[in-house]
């Protein structure tokens, strides 16, 4: 399911000698400035990546909120995090004392409003469901997460807007059974997704779901990511002759 993945451009390989590499060379020519026991932990976040399932965050203004979502979506196997930014509101900033380094592997896409990110998900199939208190509300047991699924948490205040509720398919609570009625937004966002990841599969089995080929791609960036001046390494290697 692309829709939830990073676009091309966003996940482009780098070009050298006047070509785009493909992911392979790149994983070739990188991987002996990596450790064994490095290239296995890639290999094992790799494998555990889905693409059916990402948390959208919507007007979120504290930062430390913002980062808190992404550390829990890249933890729980999540590669794309979407953040729809209102009108005049302070652009997002992640905290990365919060996110401890999550960003540095998740994909990050930004829309202008709830409209154009509602009509993206409607166009590729995937459900938009909405974390909100509503009269007609189910609870997140309810949802189908088997379905490819963008799940959205709104601002620290007033939640999510009514426009992204109106465009979402559902809406979906965690029931409480305390005086509380609902959490702050980063507790929601990790409970939230770790209850849908489960229910994508077998209980605590929170296994991938990418294809042969996102997975080389995901694991070149990742290597790309990983080595110090990665694409300097492979213009030497590849452009100028060295090793």
């Amino acid at each position: 399911m692309q829709a939830l993945l990073a676009d091309e451009d966003t996940g482009a390989l780098p070009e050298i000698g006047g070509r785009r590499l493909d992911a392979s060379e790149v994983i070739r020519l990188l991987s002996g400035h990596l450790t064994e026991r490095r290239r296995e932990r890639i290999a094992e976040v790799v494998a555990g990546r889905t693409k059916r399932l990402a948390p959208v965050v919507e007007g979120l203004v504290n930062t430390g909120n913002v980062s808190a979502v992404m550390r829990s979506a890249e933890a729980l196997g999540c590669q794309a995090l979407h953040v729809v930014e209102g009108a005049g509101e302070q652009r997002f900033k992640r905290s990365k004392r919060t996110s401890q380094g999550a960003e540095k592997w998740l994909d990050l896409t930004r829309w202008p409003g709830p409209g154009a990110c509602a009509a993206h998900f409607r166009e590729h199939g995937v459900q938009l469901v909405a974390t909100a208190l509503t009269d007609d509300a189910v609870p997140i047991g309810e949802i189908d997460f088997r379905r490819p699924t963008a799940l959205v948490f709104g601002n620290e205040e007033g939640g999510v807007t009514d426009a992204m509720i109106e465009a979402a398919d559902a809406a979906c609570i965690v029931p409480l059974p305390g005086f509380t009625e609902s959490f702050n937004v980063s507790v929601a966002a990790a409970v939230g997704l770790y209850h849908a990841r489960r229910a994508q599969g077998e209980g605590d089995d929170l296994r991938g779901d990418l294809s042969e080929a996102e997975r080389e791609r995901l694991t070149a960036r990742f290597y790309l990511r990983s080595v110090t001046k990665a694409e300097a390494i492979l213009r030497r290697k590849l452009v100028d002759g060295g090793s």
